[in-house]
């Protein structure tokens, strides 16, 4: 069993309020009448293990929840591929929460990537309208 509880009827979406993707779902947040539940990943602690089940609810490494293009990231860890196990990645995200890649919401069983503020735009209006997409 899972640590993120996940109901037909909320949507919760993780972001970072610290990159300018993250700032402009925000915002669009901020201004929607939608009920959600918004975790700022910069102001909200987010435990390894509900990163962990993130990463598998969307089927991708949890290496690939961070920005490696970021230059944040290249500052500090350089521009060669960096090999680094999963706890490793963990602590990245934990200490740079502005390295996540983008948005993720979760909607029932549902983990969707918000790759644009565009993406998250359509998805709020496709669940208006009982759409159920993957970005």
């Amino acid at each position: 069993m899972g640590t993120i509880s996940k109901h037909k009827n909320q949507i919760r979406l993780y972001y970072s309020s610290e990159n300018s993707l993250g700032q402009q779902v925000g915002a669009y947040v901020s201004s929607s009448e939608k009920k959600l539940l918004s975790i700022d990943i910069s102001k909200t602690e987010v435990t390894g293990t509900q990163w962990t089940e993130i990463a598998e609810g969307l089927g991708i490494e949890v290496s690939e929840l961070i920005g490696i293009d970021h230059p944040d990231f290249k500052k500090k860890y350089g521009e060669d591929h960096i090999k680094l196990k999963t706890n490793d990645w963990l602590k990245i995200l934990e200490k740079n929460p502005q390295l996540l890649k983008y948005p993720i919401a979760i909607h029932g069983k549902d983990y969707i990537r918000l790759e644009s503020s565009a993406a998250f735009k359509k998805f709020m209006e496709d669940d208006s309208a009982g759409i159920n997409n993957h970005w």
